[in-house]
């Protein structure tokens, strides 16, 4: 089954939401240096991911064009219009962070290494032990964020499910139409700008920064245009 390590996953992020939700009654100050704690780990996730890039013009090019793309259509706006509106209809009059707690789990969800690579090691291989593994790490992630953040956490299975499931899908075919080679440098340059946005995140989370990491989301489409016209010229 191809969807398997993509459905483990999207089940281990509702579990460890559901968990958190029944663990909400923990102290303010322990809350806060818990995210204190989150915000430095995530940090330091997004640095060793960003340090792994080859190609540092292509992350930075990236990063501009996606700046550019998301601002003008206003992503960061967009996804707090969603978070309040569902906060509006579900929250009962409690103070949330819907939004906070959407985007922030989605990005830490979504951007790395091993999202991808399982989700290719899954469609291409039918091998699902990443996924089980990421699923895993993502539960106990998912717990902690939303004794801070929120069921906001939850809806992070939405964007996790379409992306990883969408590369599995895809993946069964992917070698008609990418050399794995472009592949292999693919990889490693979207994850090290992926890696910059969770450094933004960490720095959100510890109150450092106001960073609008959604606005930056579309630089993870511009790395694959700009890093195959940067390997055509030959630089």
């Amino acid at each position: 089954m191809i969807l398997f390590g993509t459905l483990v996953n999207g089940i281990g992020i509702i579990l460890g939401s559901l968990i958190g939700l029944f663990l909400n009654k923990i102290p303010e100050k322990t809350k806060e240096t818990t995210m204190n704690g989150i915000g430095l780990a995530v940090t330091l996730i997004g640095l060793r991911m960003a340090i792994e890039t080859d190609q540092i013009i292509v992350m930075l090019l990236s990063l501009l064009f996606g700046a550019f793309a998301g601002e003008w259509l206003q992503l960061e706006e967009r996804f707090e219009k969603l978070g309040a509106f569902l906060e509006s209809k579900f929250s009962k009059g409690k103070q949330s962070s819907v939004s906070e707690g959407f985007i922030t789990a989605s990005l830490i969800f979504v951007i790395g290494a091993m999202a991808v690579v399982g989700a290719l090691d899954s469609g291409i291989r039918g091998d699902h032990d990443v996924l089980v593994t990421k699923a895993i790490i993502d539960s106990f992630v998912a717990l902690v964020l939303t004794t801070t953040l929120g069921w906001g956490v939850m809806l992070s299975v939405i964007p996790v499910l379409l992306y990883e499931g969408g590369i599995a899908l895809l993946s069964t075919q992917i070698h008609n139409w990418i050399p794995q080679d472009f592949m292999d440098v693919f990889i490693v340059e979207m994850t090290a700008t992926g890696g910059i946005l969770i450094v933004a995140i960490g720095l959100n989370i510890l109150h450092i920064t106001k960073v609008r990491v959604a606005n930056l989301l579309p630089s993870l489409l511009f790395i694959g245009f700009i890093l195959y016209g940067w390997l055509k010229l030959g630089i």
